[in-house]
């Protein structure tokens, strides 16, 4: 069983959010039980998240108390608050040198560049952030027209159901295939699966 943590906060895209969460869980319906996925929304604390959009949600664990991590996958939004959060970008440092993968969708990228885990690598984020990720982080190659950029350990989608995309790979290269197209079916999505 690999354990999927999503880490989420006050103004994050619900769709970032959900749409992998709907992947990973979607999935263990074609694996058993160890060969499945442990899919969980994680926060720095553990009290509701008010997502974009006013979207109450309830995170399952908190910085301080969450199982071992495999996959590490961080939301965009509104995120400019998460990036002057020392704790959080040391927890965010410190737990994805030890992750299996660490994923982002959209602006996600900001906040793993921020705590220092993208450097040197290309990466890509929402189309309309590409230039402010560029400025702000001139040590990364920021990819644009892309879905998603796998750079092996870290993988980086671009805005909102790129993120959908983006799972479905991770599904893939982690399980196989043939599950992610049934899930991606399962779910009625048209899986782009070229970056």
């Amino acid at each position: 069983m690999l354990n999927v943590a999503i880490y989420i906060y006050d103004n994050a895209e619900v769709l970032d959010f959900s749409g992998p969460y709907e992947v990973f869980s979607t999935a263990n319906r074609f694996l058993t039980g160890k060969d499945g996925f442990n899919v969980f929304l994680l926060a720095e604390v553990n009290a509701p998240v008010l997502a974009r959009g006013g979207f109450s949600v309830n995170p399952h664990y908190c910085l301080r108390d969450h199982p071992k991590i495999d996959v590490l996958l961080v939301v965009g939004g509104v995120h400019t608050e998460e990036l002057k959060k020392p704790k959080v970008l040391k927890w965010l440092s410190t737990t994805g040198k030890k992750a299996t993968i660490v994923a982002s969708v959209c602006t996600g990228a900001f906040i793993l560049a921020q705590a220092g885990l993208l450097s040197n690598l290309t990466v890509t984020t929402h189309w309309e952030d590409i230039d402010e990720l560029r400025a702000s982080y001139p040590d990364l190659s920021v990819a644009e027209g892309v879905r998603w950029v796998d750079q092996g350990k870290w993988v980086t989608s671009g805005g909102i159901s790129a993120g959908i995309d983006m799972s479905l790979h991770l599904v893939s290269r982690l399980i196989n295939p043939t599950i992610a197209e049934k899930t991606a079916r399962q779910m009625a999505f048209d899986w782009h699966k070229t970056i």
